[in-house]
């Protein structure tokens, strides 16, 4: 491990247990950090479960219709639901918080406040803090070492106000330990061994276009047989709206792959996105069962904080705001449930198939492009439209241009394209990522001029896609702020080894 040179905090620290065995608990350096973290989200001015606040003293002390009157009774814990419905058991219908209790050493610290007096600064309003979890937030920062940047030191001084809770019997020397089966290089070679199994499909003279089911939800979905060959990637110098990072143009060779008829849709996503089970922040699940298959192992989002399609509409609609790191956890989970390998095509795919053999701006006449993608040529659409409802590309793809802007694999990098030029022909070219920040999306969006739907536009993602995210860290799995992003998906032909299965569909959580 490195050395920890920027835990400045750690001398500071007071533990949990012995602030509670103090006679005196003090309320801005223990209770308020305690409240804001973990009572606030479901209590506060935004969100009041039983009808009942506790961001500021009144409305702590008053109640709520639908919620135990006797919520804080000064000087008697027992009787004050706010402690005792901490200590209720974790099945308890009653247990507060209900997805992750408190820590018993956070609870006494409750217990004492209360019998204390449960004395209040006036006029001090409670704010909702993200609430610190010790092997999600803390331990990756402790494993990787210093030096940390302002947001990571934020994160260790709220686990610290919040009590620094450190699980029982917990040393670093576990870190690598795991309490059970895990979403790694063992699970995908388990998974890869299955698409061998279930992929007949050897040359590309057996490739044909072939439609399937999610076996878990029956959600049907379309897959075009796409040939392998070569093309011209970027655009020329005199295309209008061109943009520097579009050249030079240069020759690529594709191998064959199926690419999604469609967008994939909310029919299709919302399962992945909403399963019912209990999820650590990184998506894995709290518990995984002996014996679990596969596709109940695999990292899910956890529940959006927000309904993801703001109301654009969910029945055929493309599904939107996923981070790549989401996309490419789809595609595992499906593959882990088909039998084939599925994955987000490069972006010498993505184009490739876009232009479907066309060498203009679009793979359709311009003056007809209204008739081919759903864009905004005016700034006045309001939302995408169901998939499938323009006419299709030459291979029979619907909304590569336009609709929702869509992911692919590639880090951007500006000059990419330079790097490459020189005449020779550049085989299957992909720029693996190595930082969360700048990736490519592909192909414009129903926010969008037409201009940006070009196929050889490319999109550099950025942290302003999830500026409304009121989580700390920052959520890996939903960009918030990009209600005109998606994806679509292919199957290459070719399956590659477990190791560069596993780099691709994990690519999404690398940081900078």
């Amino acid at each position: 491990m490195r050395k920890l040179s920027n835990l400045w905090l750690i001398p500071a620290l007071t533990i949990a247990g012995s602030a509670a065995a103090a006679d005196q608990v003090d309320f801005m350096t223990q209770v308020k950090p305690l409240l804001e973290g973990t009572c606030i989200h479901c209590h506060g001015p935004e969100k009041q479960e039983g009808e009942y606040r506790m961001d500021t003293m009144e409305a702590a002390l008053k109640g709520g219709d639908n919620f135990p009157k006797e919520t804080i009774i000064p000087g008697d814990s027992n009787k004050s639901a706010v402690y005792w419905m901490t200590t209720e058991p974790s099945d308890s219908a009653d247990v507060m918080p209900p997805k992750k209790q408190l820590h018993v050493d956070q609870q006494n610290i409750l217990k004492d406040w209360i019998d204390g007096g449960a004395k209040w600064p006036e006029g001090l309003v409670l704010e909702e803090q993200p609430r610190m979890d010790f092997k999600v937030n803390i331990l990756p920062l402790l494993t990787k070492g210093g030096p940390f940047k302002p947001e990571q030191k934020k994160m260790i001084k709220l686990w610290v106000d919040q009590g620094a809770v450190w699980p029982a019997g917990f040393s670093m020397g576990d870190a690598g330990a795991s309490d059970g089966p895990a979403d790694d290089i063992e699970l995908i070679k388990i998974i890869r061994e299955e698409i061998l199994a279930n992929s007949p499909e050897k040359t590309e003279s057996d490739m044909k276009d072939y439609s399937n089911a999610i076996p878990l939800t029956g959600v049907n979905y379309d897959m075009v047989a796409i040939k392998g060959g070569e093309f011209m990637m970027g655009s020329p110098e005199d295309e209008k709206g061109r943009f520097d990072d579009e050249g030079p143009q240069h020759k690529v060779k594709v191998d064959p792959f199926w690419m999604g008829k469609y967008e994939v849709t909310w029919n299709m996503y919302d399962p992945f996105m909403i399963t019912g089970i209990a999820r650590n922040k990184d998506g894995s699940p709290e518990k995984v069962e002996v014996g679990a298959a596969p596709v109940e192992i695999i990292s899910s989002p956890t529940t959006p904080y927000t309904e993801m399609s703001f109301g654009m509409g969910t029945d055929g609609f493309p599904a939107a705001c996923m981070t790549q790191h989401a996309a490419n956890k789809f595609c595992e989970w499906l593959s882990a449930q088909t039998g084939h390998y599925y994955r987000l095509p490069t972006e010498a795919e993505w184009e490739y198939a876009c232009r479907a053999g066309t060498t203009g701006a679009f793979s359709c006449p311009e003056e007809e492009l209204a008739d081919y993608a759903v864009l905004d040529p005016k700034q006045v659409r309001t939302g995408y439209e169901r998939v499938g409802t323009k006419k299709p590309n030459p291979w029979g793809l619907h909304d590569m241009h336009g609709n929702v802007m869509e992911w692919v694999l590639d880090q951007y990098i500006e000059d990419s394209y330079e790097k490459r030029a020189g005449g020779n022909t550049v085989i299957s070219p992909l720029v693996v990522p190595t930082t969360l920040y700048p990736r490519v999306a592909r192909g414009g969006s129903w926010y969008d001029p037409q201009e940006e739907l070009r196929s050889a536009r490319r999109v550099p993602s950025g942290e302003s896609w999830k500026v409304q995210d009121p989580q700390l860290p920052k959520s890996i799995w939903y960009h918030t702020d990009a209600p005109w992003l998606g994806f679509r998906f292919v199957r290459p032909l070719k399956v590659p080894d477990a190791k560069k299965m596993n780099q691709l569909w994990s690519v999404g959580v690398i940081e900078d």
